[in-house]
Order: structure tokens, then C-alpha cells, then sequence
């Protein structure tokens, strides 16, 4: 780093970085010259420096944040006051003083960024104001919010669209961690960005290791997953209320720090279980699709999910929450046929067609993801249209304890030979659940009534379990020898292929699901060091922080506590070389933890 490189120069001096992450220089220089800006950056990816950095290089002026949750605000706010950057934010927690005195120091130039909700944001009296601030950028961050096509659709966020229309010399910036092609050019429509750049970083992360069980005894299986990370803070995704407070309960009673979180809770309640995890008073939070967003742990170590995702975008920005400050993080998933039966049946009760066909589309989707023996990360960077280039991850358990293949012609014939007969006699087809019942041998009243214990294939698959074959039925559709709808009643279909296969029988390799551990490697983003001398690190980060009533992370990273565990800085330049040490923690900070490094002995 050189003086003549001012950018830089403000990248050490405030955030502790001796370097920018990959297209983070591009984009602030961009929005430095007043060009309209899309950036698409993975969980994790640096995407806020992007617009504050820009703020803070800028002699004059103001950068306004447009962000979804009052936490997500005061968690930016808090590291960027604890960086020494003049911030605020404007909702609705503050006390009408408090508020007004802000409003004075916005009209005073006393701040650099000021975050705000929409609904804030387009407040005509607000929108006044803010002609006489003189803004320089305007930043929609979570800009997935604004499409009614994305996962998370907050109605809200349409009405930034008059944004264009009212400040329509101010460059706009939009920032999402995951959308779909449609999203992306539904945000740039809605937003009306002008010839924007438009930046899309990798979606992989490679610190992570994705992992995928066969859900047997899900409590027993998670505990043993917990108890292996006593000091790991991490979230437990539960597909209701009624499991996340239970699951919360049951893991408390047996002697994990552990509380739930959904939209059930009263609003005070949410506020003290989020506000207990970010300071590491709760090391587990039980929770819902409710639990995200506004979730900015850097190190939260773990994400499992005790039930199945309702599909692959979500998972992927689930599982993202994970080891946001690159150090290793590990992401579970229990997967179960029941969740595949619960969630079909969910499905089946929605009146409009189109919401049928996306949902069981998307179910079909992460089913195929759990079951796939293919690379976990191979899998999760297809879905968003980017190939993996590498033969394996080494970070995944298909890749690090590959699955056993079997030759799984005579089943394949068995379960294909069904479906034709089915459709043969009947004229009609049906769903996996009914081919297996046949298979099996089942006397239900549909087999009755439908003939079906007269087909040759009734009763000839008594050699696997209903589960076992519901599997193999998934793993077929998977190998495109069957076809599945995505109509109300989801059915089954042989394939041209599938045609071809029972005609020729010819050999199918299948795939047994694997509960095997995955082993020990080398992780990505792992820093080694002193583990006893980063555990009295964190301690003194812990009191720190509760000095300060601000959560831990806040003070330092546990990637910057491992550097100093591993580097052992002995004087404050040495410690100014830490990553994510600014002038100001140098200052503030600098002389406590060198004391604590000093010490011989803990």
C-alpha cells in the first residue's frame, strides 16, 4: 500500500484492509464517477464496503442506505461508529428527541451515510430534506426485495421505484447476495437504472462444507453435531414454529445454549433472542425462514437444517449465513422422505395453479439436490448458472466420502415395469407414492379400487422398504428414465429414455444414501494457531464488547483474533498489520490485547 493510492489509503485507515476483495475496487470506483451500479456478490462477499467506502473517500456529501431491517441498520451503524465512520440511522425504534437531533446533524453535514427504510426513504417531507443534503449515492441494499419474483418480495420496496423520478441526478446503487436471472432484470427494470455496471461475483464459497444425512433420529443426529462444536455459534432451520420451539427446549434441556426465533414471538421477544445471539450469549438459534436477512454475525460457524428447505435459492442463502468472515463454516441438512411427503401434500392445498407448479418444481429441485452423489458445491453453483470447473470440491461429503453405487438394474425394471402397467390398465397415471404402495404390496383402497393387485408387478419389490423405493423412484427422475409433474397431483411418467431402458435392459447404476462422517481435511479459509491463546483472545474481546454494549464481532473478527494468535504482534505497528485493525482500534484496542498477547502464561 502506497500513499498515492487514496482508495487504499482509506481501506487501511478505516477498515483494517490491506487489499480490496475481488470487483469490490471496480464498483466503488464506478460509484466514485456517478455511474449507476447492479452488484451481485455472494453472502460473505464484501458487499457493504461497496457503498461505504465511497462515502468515506468523498470530502463532502452524503450516502443514503436504503436496508430492509432496523437490526441490519444499527449492526451496520455500530461497526462503522466502532471504525470511526461518522454513520446513522433513521427508523422507527428511536425516540422522537433522538431522532430530531439526528435530523439537526444531517442538516448540520455532521454525517457521511444515513440508513433508512423504504417507507421512510419516500416520506415527502423526508424526500425534501434530503434535495438540501446533498447526496451523492443512494444504495438499495437486499435490491432482491423490490422483485415480486424473488424469495424475499417486500412490497414496500416497489415504491423506491419513483427514486429515478425524484433524485433523478443521484446515482443509484442495487446490491443482492442471490438472484435469478428474472430478479436481476426485474431490479434493474423497477429501479430504473441508467446504463448501470453490472457486476456478479462468484456464487461459490469455498470455506464452506456442505453436508447431507439421511434423516433417521434428527434430534439425536444434531446433538451429536452440536456437542462435536461446543464453542461454535451457529442456527438451526426448522420448517415451523411449533419444531423451532420445541427443537429450542428439547436442545436446552440437554445442555446446549439454545432459544427459538419466528414470527410468532412478540416483537420484543425476537429483539432479545436475535440481540443474545449476536452477543454470544445464545451459541444456538432454533428458527424459521424468519431468522435472516437482517442476521450480520460474521462468525456464525454452523447452519443445519433440521427439515428440508423449501427450495435451492433459499437454502443457498441460508447455508451463506455461515462463516461470513471467511473462516471455515459447516452446513448440515437432514433430509427425510417424510419432508418430501409434508411438503407435497402443503403444496397440494394451494388453489392457484401457477403457485403449484413453481413450488413442486422447486421442492423436485432441492429433493434432487439432497439425493444427487454429484459434488455438493457442482450442484448448488448449477442451479445459478455457473459451472464449477473443478473434478471435486474436497469440501463436500459426496466429494470426501463419495457414496456407494450398486447396480440397481433389477430395481430400476421393477419400478419402471410398474409405471407402465399402472398407466396400461388404468388409462391414467399416478405418483410415486402409489407406485411404491403397489410395489410393496399395499391394500389400500385405491389398489382396490383400481385393480392395481391384479398387475404382475404387484408385491414384487418386498426386498426394499417403501422409503428405499420412494428413493430410488426420485433417483430415476434424477437419471431421466422418469419424468414428474408439477401439476396438483404430482405423477409419473416413463421417459423416452425410461421406454428404451425397460425395453433394452440395459444396466442402471444407483446410489445408496451414506451416513458417514465426513473426515477431517484441511479447510478452506481455516487460519491455525494458538487455540488456547485465541480462546483468551475472545474472552477479552467479550468484555470489550459488553463494555461497550456492542456484540463481540463488532470490536474484532475471529479471523483478525486468529491472525493475532498466529502472528503475535509484539508493538502497535506490528498490530496494525492484523487485517481488520483501522487507526482507530489500533487506538482504542491496541494496548489491551498486546497486554494479553504478552502473557506467558493463561
Amino acid at each position: 500500500m502506497t500513499d498515492s493510492d487514496p482508495l487504499l489509503v482509506v481501506l487501511k485507515s478505516c477498515f483494517g484492509f490491506d487489499s480490496f476483495r475481488p470487483l469490490q475496487r471496480e464498483i466503488v470506483e464506478d460509484a466514485l464517477s456517478g455511474k449507476d451500479v447492479f452488484a451481485l456478490l455472494p453472502t460473505g462477499g464484501g458487499k457493504s464496503l461497496c457503498y461505504q467506502l465511497p462515502a468515506l473517500a468523498r470530502r463532502g456529501g452524503l450516502t443514503v442506505v436504503v436496508s430492509p431491517l432496523i437490526a441490519l441498520m444499527k449492526d451496520q451503524v455500530d461497526a462503522l461508529q466502532a471504525a470511526g465512520a461518522p454513520a446513522t440511522f433513521l427508523n422507527s425504534s428511536l425516540e422522537a428527541g433522538e431522532a430530531r437531533a439526528r435530523l439537526r446533524a444531517l442538516h448540520q453535514g455532521e454525517y457521511r451515510l444515513l440508513y433508512v427504510a423504504p417507507e421512510r426513504l419516500m416520506l415527502s417531507g423526508f424526500l425534501e430534506d434530503l434535495a438540501s443534503w446533498k447526496v451523492n449515492l443512494v444504495a438499495i441494499d437486499e435490491a432482491h426485495c423490490i422483485s415480486e419474483w424473488g424469495h424475499d418480495f417486500r412490497p414496500e420496496y416497489r415504491r423506491l421505484a419513483d427514486l429515478r423520478r425524484l433524485l433523478p441526478k443521484v446515482p443509484l446503487m442495487a446490491l443482492t447476495a442471490t438472484a435469478t436471472e428474472r430478479v436481476r432484470k426485474d431490479i434493474v427494470e423497477q429501479l430504473d437504472l441508467r446504463e448501470p455496471r453490472v457486476y456478479q461475483a462468484s456464487f461459490n464459497r469455498p470455506n464452506l462444507t456442505y453436508r447431507v444425512i439421511p434423516k433417521q433420529k434428527p434430534f439425536d443426529q444434531l446433538l451429536e453435531f452440536l456437542k462435536e462444536r461446543p464453542l461454535d455459534s451457529g442456527i438451526v432451520y426448522c420448517h415451523s414454529r411449533k419444531t423451532a420451539d420445541s427443537l429450542a427446549e428439547r436442545l436446552a434441556a440437554s445442555g446446549i445454549e439454545a432459544a427459538s426465533y419466528h414470527a410468532g414471538l412478540e416483537p420484543e421477544q425476537r429483539s432479545r433472542r436475535q440481540e443474545d445471539f449476536l452477543r454470544d450469549e445464545t451459541r444456538v438459534i432454533c428458527a424459521t425462514i424468519a431468522f435472516g436477512m437482517g442476521i450480520n454475525k460474521p462468525n456464525v460457524r454452523f447452519v443445519a437444517h433440521y427439515d428440508l428447505p423449501k427450495n435451492v435459492e433459499g437454502y443457498y442463502q441460508e447455508t451463506g449465513r455461515a462463516g461470513r468472515d471467511g473462516l471455515p463454516g459447516d452446513c448440515l441438512l437432514l433430509f427425510g422422505a417424510g419432508d418430501v411427503v409434508k411438503y407435497s401434500m402443503f403444496i397440494d392445498q394451494k388453489e392457484d395453479l401457477d403457485e403449484r407448479r413453481v413450488a413442486r418444481a422447486q421442492l423436485q429441485q432441492i429433493v434432487h439436490y439432497a439425493e444427487s452423489s454429484r459434488c455438493r458445491r457442482a450442484e448448488l453453483l448449477g442451479y445459478f448458472g455457473e459451472a464449477f470447473p473443478e473434478s471435486g470440491c474436497a469440501s463436500c461429503d459426496n466429494c470426501l466420502s463419495p457414496r456407494e453405487v450398486f447396480d440397481g438394474t433389477l430395481a430400476a425394471q421393477k419400478l419402471l415395469s410398474c409405471v407402465y402397467r399402472i398407466k396400461e390398465k388404468s388409462r391414467f397415471s399416478v405418483g410415486l407414492a402409489h407406485v411404491v404402495e403397489v410395489l410393496t404390496g399395499a391394500d389400500t383402497e385405491k389398489i382396490r379400487r383400481w385393480g392395481h393387485s391384479e398387475l404382475s408387478t404387484f408385491g414384487i419389490g418386498k426386498e426394499h422398504t417403501r422409503p428405499q423405493w420412494a428413493q430410488i423412484g426420485r433417483e430415476l427422475v434424477r437419471l431421466g428414465l422418469l419424468s414428474q409433474s408439477s401439476e396438483k397431483f404430482s405423477v409419473l411418467e416413463l421417459t423416452e429414455e425410461g421406454k428404451r431402458a425397460l425395453a433394452s435392459r440395459r444396466k442402471v447404476t444407483l446410489t445408496r444414501p451414506s451416513a458417514v462422517a465426513v473426515p477431517k481435511a484441511k479447510r478452506a479459509g481455516h487460519i491455525s494457531c494458538d487455540e488456547g491463546l485465541f480462546q483468551r483472545l475472545r474472552r477479552l474481546r467479550k468484555r470489550l464488547a459488553d463494555e461497550r454494549d456492542v456484540p463481540a464481532y463488532i470490536v474484532f473478527s475471529d479471523a483478525a483474533l486468529r491472525e493475532m494468535a498466529r502472528d503475535l504482534p509484539r508493538d502497535l505497528a506490528a498490530f496494525a498489520r492484523v487485517s481488520g485493525v483501522g487507526e482507530k482500534k489500533r487506538r482504542e484496542y491496541g494496548a489491551a490485547f498486546l497486554a494479553e498477547l504478552a502473557r506467558l502464561d493463561g
